[in-house]
């Protein structure tokens, strides 16, 4: 595991092997979509936080099991969290093959289906 020194370098990467991704400005963070919504932001001190963090879409019932196994890693994020979404400490030695097994597994969950037919 390791720090990336451009967390938002890492994650475009993963997201551009994806079909029918975007990326846009949404409230002045990086969001990237699958077809018509979103799946993932990324935030560099959101509101003064202190974080370099992935804020992403979960399944019903992961962020409290991924906050609970490692409260230092995952967060509730604000405004999002009350949905369900997780947040993913990008600042800290962390497994990036993980963070893009979550970010998949949230695109899978707003991508159209001819775009999941693709993978």
């Amino acid at each position: 595991m390791a720090i990336a020194r451009d967390p938002l370098a890492k994650l475009r990467k993963i997201i551009a092997k994806w079909p029918e991704t975007d990326e846009r400005l949404s409230h002045g963070s990086p969001t990237f979509w699958g077809g018509k919504k979103t799946f993932a932001n990324f935030h560099a001190d959101h509101h003064g936080d202190g974080r370099v963090a992935i804020w992403l879409k979960a399944p019903l019932g992961m962020q409290d099991e991924l906050v609970d196994a490692d409260p230092e890693i995952f967060f509730v994020p604000p405004f999002v969290g009350p949905s369900g979404w997780v947040g993913i400490r990008v600042d800290r030695d962390i497994d990036w093959k993980m963070i893009e097994a979550l970010l998949e597994q949230a695109y899978r969950l707003v991508a159209p289906k001819r775009a999941l037919k693709q993978l």
